[in-house]
């Protein structure tokens, strides 16, 4: 929750949201250009040694702040995939497998046609990432896997070579010497680099111990993770690097491209000491913004923030894929020598680090056919041989039976047999099935068609098997053909047999593209129509890398600074030093930055499940005066959903196009009476509103700050019939801070036939930009059709649709009346009795006129 209240704020020339591929090298680059620079992680910091290793601290390794989780593995589940990603200082290289390929040159693809339309179409090529591919690689150092007498990587060259495959040695990120020249060894201490560490005194580092704990973080220090390099050298140059600091939202300032514009950024800081306890919003105002929070994250606050940012190309959410992973196993491989019992043959998964060799299967481009993808070992802990082993319940039980009951027989029958080791052994058995299993880990390029999208405020993830099905067909005959060389049996993953993957590298989203038709961003990863906003991590990529990601991402992170700093004097300090800003009411999306305004007049809720109450209106702005302290109030709850579109002010429009897209809104509303004889004698019976307004195109749910309900109030209607509308009027708040005002409309006229539901369960609705209050209205003068709805001026609406009351909401809303007073249940009565009444007017008396 986000506690209300006066919110902090400080202005700095870049933020960079995320410390992964992208956006350590972003903090990197720009503190090097004397910037003042702010980094945001959400994650906690991991020195070496401080990764989670038993079964306690496995439970609490998670990511879910809202349960009281802060560790290292978030994991998300969509439809048709699973994703892994990592939280913490150094993004996902604390659980990567090390390996820094390029992508291949002639992956680079133009305009190459994806099944369902469009295409895929890179607007950088190889020689455009080369240069700064070497600048990576200068910092990450990555070398190939050193050790000759490794059993899986010998079995993986030597099955390559027996069926022709191309097979290499991939450059990995692992650190297997103390210096160079000198021979690779475990255990032994590491030098500090130049910039120090990030992490002090505690970043005791040694070489690679060959554990295969790669994925779950590197105790020993070994692998070269960012929080070694590019982060620690970041903070030297003079980078403010924060942990747990979690990026919410984000809207421009100023006019675009002046020296005025910037960005907004709206933040929470976790506490794990106080977890569930409430988390003071912080703003801080930059000139550029650079997102780099992973494909999952940056395209997340993309999306949640969509209203901030209208400018945003409707390619935003597209071109997603999982960069087509696939895991496989091999088991029970054997030699085969033409002996009858073929001997087991040693694989030893969990010896070295996570992938040592990668084999590559060329695609069309290159002289193959299909699709290209890569197939490389993929090692894991030494501990789980143990739960390999464990898992064969049945083998285990007869193990165990025979060796009790031999022991049974020696008690019974006094053998004088003192040694019972034999015994032991053969309980534990041989462990031929953990030695001779290994995981296959393949990624390639699959079909970049997946979407992304938000539902109820949570990210989603339109994905199918279906159009890769050709693409994973060859990879697992492949992966098939690789364990029958190794004699072993080729095991799927389980959750193949339910169509789905596991991913631990998802791309796109928020892909880079010649224009805003093609894509979010260009080829230089800044987004269109947002001068100075840039996204330089797997969001960007507009289709699969092919092979592991981690490097081009880097690689196209460095190229983004290289562009952004162009836009500056090179060599020059900060344009603007870092300091906070005075306190001032702020409405408008356009402030400038150079205005040092925050927003003070509310706490934003980050997580608004309890929505704060509103404050009380002026009688000025048509809100009740303040209750008598012995009236009685009545209130009501009511739920209702619809279709929305964006962009249109027509309320009938935005309905169609709405459902057309599968637009959806909803809103929960508590209505409060707070005097009901007040109520009911006021001719415009107005009543306050509190709750919370569910729209994925405004960034999902959006918590009431001030709210206004009329109800029955006199219509000007074309003819003599009697009409009354209920009026509504809300003021919100978008994840970015952008002011919103909600406003609907239910018109009760007495039409042609039996319409009274229709009327009485149907919102017109439109949401304008700003906080605009209602209108003056007069007690004696019927409504005008437009006064009360109608926005300020035709460039504010945000957009407009319909929404109505399901059947069974409805009687769960009669169920929500209560009334609170010193006279409960004559308050009830009078408003039924004044309810009925009015529809009566209307709909009972046809010849009536309307009341005054």
């Amino acid at each position: 929750m986000t506690q209300p209240g006066k919110i902090q704020q400080e202005i700095v020339d870049a933020v960079v949201v995320g410390s992964g591929f992208g956006g350590s090298v972003a903090a990197l680059r720009l503190a090097e250009a004397g910037k003042s620079v702010v980094l945001m992680e959400r994650g906690k910091p991991y020195p070496p040694g401080s990764f989670a290793r038993t079964p306690a601290e496995m439970g609490r390794n998670f990511w879910d702040p809202d349960r009281g989780l802060y560790g290292l593995f978030d994991a998300w589940t969509f439809r048709g995939m699973e994703g892994l990603v990592s939280s913490g200082l150094g993004g996902g290289s604390l659980i990567y497998a090390n390996v820094l390929l390029r992508k291949d040159p002639k992956w680079f693809v133009k305009e190459s046609p994806v099944p369902g339309g469009g295409y895929e179409n890179w607007p950088f090529d190889y020689d455009d990432l080369e240069p700064f591919y070497k600048d990576a690689e200068d910092m990450l150092r990555p070398v190939p896997y050193p050790y000759q007498d490794t059993a899986k990587t010998a079995a993986m060259e030597a099955a390559a070579e027996a069926l022709g495959l191309s097979i290499t040695r991939p450059p990995i990120a692992v650190t297997f010497t103390t210096g160079p020249g000198a021979d690779p060894g475990s255990n032994q201490p590491l030098q500090p680099a130049p910039y120090g560490s990030i992490h002090g005194s505690r970043a005791v580092r040694t070489t690679c111990t060959l554990c295969g704990e790669c994925d779950l973080g590197c105790n020993s220090g070994a692998k070269n993770t960012l929080d070694h390099n590019y982060l620690s050298a970041a903070k030297k140059a003079g980078a403010d690097i924060r942990t747990l600091h979690d990026v919410r939202g984000i809207r421009p300032l100023g006019s675009p491209g002046s020296s005025d514009a910037g960005y907004e950024v709206r933040y929470v800081v976790h506490d794990p000491q106080n977890p569930g306890g409430l988390l003071r919003e912080r703003i801080i105002r930059c000139r550029h913004l650079v997102l780099g929070a992973g494909t999952f994250g940056s395209n997340f606050l993309l999306l949640r923030n969509r209203a901030s940012l209208p400018g945003l190309s409707d390619a935003l959410g597209s071109r997603f894929s999982g960069n087509g992973d696939l895991l496989t196993l091999v088991m029970n491989a054997k030699i085969r020598n033409g002996s009858p019992v073929p001997a087991v043959r040693t694989l030893t998964g969990s010896r070295g680090p996570v992938i040592t060799t990668a084999i590559r299967v060329p695609d069309t481009a290159d002289g193959g056919s299909g699709r290209g993808y890569y197939v490389e070992d993929a090692g894991y802990p030494a501990f789980m041989n143990w739960l390999i082993e464990t898992g064969q319940l049945g083998k285990v039980a007869r193990r165990t039976a025979r060796v009790a009951v031999q022991l049974l027989k020696d008690r019974l029958f006094e053998a004088r047999r003192s040694n019972i080791s034999a015994d032991l052994a053969a309980a534990l058995g041989d462990g031929s099935l953990s030695a001779s299993s290994l995981p296959l880990l393949g990624m390639g390029r699959d079909i970049p068609d997946g979407v992304l999208s938000l539902q109820d405020g949570r990210l989603a993830v339109d994905w199918t098997l279906a159009t890769s099905k050709n693409y994973f067909g060859r990879m697992r005959k492949t992966m098939e053909e690789i364990a029958g060389e190794l004699g072993g049996d080729f095991v799927d993953n389980p959750l193949w047999w339910a169509k789905r993957v596991i991913t631990v590298h998802p791309i796109g989203g928020a892909p880079a593209g010649r224009s805003p038709s093609e894509g979010v961003c260009d080829s230089y990863g800044e987004v269109f129509g947002y001068p100075g906003m840039f996204v330089v991590d797997g969001a960007a990529m507009p289709g699969p890398v092919g092979a592991n990601p981690s490097l081009t991402i880097a690689a196209f992170a460095e190229r983004a600074c290289r562009r952004l700093l162009e836009g500056t004097r090179p060599g020059t300090r900060s344009l603007m030093p870092t300091a906070l800003a005075p306190s001032a009411v702020v409405d408008s999306p356009a402030e400038s930055l150079r205005e040092l305004a925050p927003d003070a007049t509310k706490g934003n809720a980050a997580k608004p499940e309890r929505p704060a109450k509103p404050a009380t209106a002026a009688r000025g702005l048509g809100a009740p005066e303040t209750a008598n302290a012995d009236a009685t109030s009545v209130s009501f709850t009511e739920q209702m959903h619809g279709w929305f579109s964006p962009g249109t002010a027509e309320p009938a429009k935005g309905h169609s196009l709405g459902r057309d897209r599968d637009r959806r809104i909803m809103f929960e509303l508590t209505i409060t009476a707070p005097d009901i004889d007040a109520f009911v004698a006021d001719p415009l019976h107005r009543a306050t509103a509190e709750g919370y307004v569910l729209a994925d195109q405004f960034g999902g749910r959006m918590p009431v700050e001030k709210g206004w309900f009329k109800q029955f109030v006199a219509d000007a209607s074309p003819d003599a019939r009697p009409a009354r509308r209920m009026l509504y009027r809300l003021w919100l708040r978008d994840p970015g801070g952008t002011p919103l005002t909600f406003t609907g409309f239910k018109v009760i006229h007495n039409d042609a036939g039996l319409d009274s539901w229709a009327d009485t369960t149907t919102l017109y609705a439109t949401i304008v930009r700003g906080h605009v209050p209602p209108p003056e209205l007069s007690p004696e003068a019927a409504l005008p059709p437009s006064a009360e709805w109608a926005p300020p001026e035709p460039a504010s609406v945000a957009g407009s649709g319909i929404l109505r009351i399901r059947p069974l909401d409805f009687a769960k809303q009669l169920t929500t009346f209560r009334a609170k007073g010193p006279d409960p249940l004559p308050a009830l009565a009078a408003f039924g009795n004044f309810f009925l009444g009015e529809l009566w007017r209307v709909y009972g008396k046809t010849t009536a006129k309307p009341r005054p």
